[in-house]
């Protein structure tokens, strides 16, 4: 069949990943590109979470591109505003901004194989066609609310920590925040002297490790301006730690014991009630759950207007939160920080690929994908921070950037000719079962968390290095695909 010089590409999302792709597509001098984005501005995560103190745990030299360093961090640990100014600043200076449909979200796509071509559906009745269909939806972007009884009963004023309602003023009211996860270790604090009394429900307590952030001054945003490699070693730095870090994650225990060690000096310097401290101790090994880092966490919870409940929670009430022991905690605010919908990758899109078959049939037993990007029996779909390439401690950013790299390649044997490309069913399963087996060894496996969907399958996360990813995705090889001209 004739086809274009160059393939059409469709980019579904318009945060750090679909930005990312289509740079990347952009630099290679792939131009016919389409990022639809289901709001109406992109950023992903970092428009999605307003609330009070949000912002990255992963240091701002290493949470950025590459090829976009940016000297003017204001700290090190940057909040929200700023990694979704930086951005948006990306998209605008790289000609990407102009290929995004806003207020546009996919609902279905189906793969045409006579045409080789995505044909894609959206929300507000267009519809797209495209040879490269990349899914750059993201892990974190659909909130998660929690299955309790009488949620809906409840007579006051209720909102999940990453749809934050501004226009509701926290101040004199009794407070229950639900969750003790990474938002909430950052809102708490920001919260607690403004609110009459906050009752946190804590289903386990976190590992919180100290936040070791800094405001950088003007001779450093002058050396990083005026000497690039000097923030580079920084960069570095981060990089080497978490690199450190992830082989305790593997299942070096000495490594794991540190992380230990960290958390007990920070809850031992900072909480003096033995009763509290022993709650806010930990009960599975480090690293099972993900890691926080924070350092007005543990001060804030041991002010006399705050509680730390324990128990479980049996239902919401009309005027409250009841917990097993029969007591309702009233309150007149509740905020859930229950995180988001990680397993659910492409929810809530019906995706078909060949022979109509849906990928919820393909994913039954659990989401996977071949590097996290290709699944069997759906041509030319590539997804960015697909199944298995989260990482318990690094950058999501340099995952992204291969992830990239790769796609383009991919893109560049389409533009060679090829009509599509369909990873073979073997090698598929040969790397998902190591993956599965080399994750056994691993501390996620060792407690319940969002790591692990609910056949307790852990299917967000990588289970090596990421230079090791960085190696295995540096070139695409034809030979793991079955290609139809």
């Amino acid at each position: 069949m004739p086809r274009s010089e160059r393939p059409s590409v469709l980019i579904v999302g318009a945060g750090f990943g679909g930005i990312g792709m289509a740079v990347e597509l952009k630099r290679a001098g792939f131009h016919d590109i389409v990022v639809l984005e289901r709001a109406a501005d992109l950023g992903g995560v970092w428009r999605e979470n307003t609330y009070p103190g949000a912002g990255c745990d992963i240091p701002s030299p290493y949470y950025s591109f590459s090829f976009e360093p940016n000297p003017e961090w204001p700290m090190r640990f940057s909040l929200r505003a700023d990694i979704h100014a930086y951005l948006k600043r990306t998209a605008d200076k790289y000609g990407v901004t102009p290929h995004i449909r806003f207020d546009t979200e996919v609902t279905a796509v189906a793969f045409d194989a006579d045409r080789g071509l995505w044909r894609v559906e959206t929300s507000t009745g267009a519809t797209f066609q495209a040879t490269v269909l990349v899914p750059a939806v993201g892990q974190l972007s659909r909130p998660a609310w929690p299955d309790i009884p009488g949620r809906e009963t409840f007579g006051g004023h209720s909102f999940h920590s990453a749809l934050w309602d501004h226009d509701h003023d926290l101040t004199g009211r009794r407070v229950a925040v639900i969750g003790t996860g990474a938002s909430a270790i950052q809102f708490v604090p920001k919260i607690q002297p403004r609110v009459e009394h906050l009752t946190v429900f804590q289903r386990s307590a976190p590992y919180v490790v100290p936040k070791t952030d800094t405001v950088y001054r003007r001779w450093q945003h002058a050396l990083y301006r005026r000497v690039p490699r000097a923030q580079l070693v920084e960069r570095a730095f981060f990089w080497g730690l978490c690199e450190f870090g992830t082989m305790g994650l593997k299942g070096n225990n000495a490594i794991t014991k540190l992380v230990d060690l960290l958390a007990l000096a920070l809850r031992t310097k900072q909480i003096k009630d033995p009763a509290l401290r022993a709650k806010l101790t930990p009960d599975y090994p480090a690293g099972c759950k993900r890691v926080l880092f924070a350092s007005d966490y543990y001060p804030a919870l041991a002010q006399p207007n705050v509680h730390v409940e324990t128990g479980r929670i049996t239902e919401i009430t009309p005027t409250g939160v009841s917990t097993e022991d029969g007591v309702v905690h009233e309150v007149d605010t509740i905020i859930y920080g229950t995180g988001f919908r990680t397993t659910e990758f492409l929810g809530p899109m019906k995706v078909h690929g060949l022979a109509g078959r849906e990928l919820s049939e393909a994913w039954s037993s659990g989401a996977r994908a071949y590097y996290g990007m290709a699944v069997p029996g759906f041509p030319n779909m590539f997804m960015m921070y697909g199944p298995n390439t989260n990482l318990g401690c690094g950058s999501i950013i340099y995952m992204l950037e291969r992830q990239a790299r790769y796609i383009r390649q991919a893109v560049e044997q389409l533009a060679a000719g090829a009509s599509y490309l369909d990873v073979r069913p073997e090698v598929a399963d040969r790397f998902d079962e190591e993956v599965q087996r080399r994750l056994e060894r691993s501390v996620w496996t060792l407690c319940s968390s969002w790591y692990r969907d609910g056949n307790g399958r852990v299917s967000t996360n990588w289970p090596g290095l990421v230079s090791e990813y960085h190696r295995r995705t540096r070139t695409l090889d034809l030979s793991d695909y079955l290609v139809t001209q």
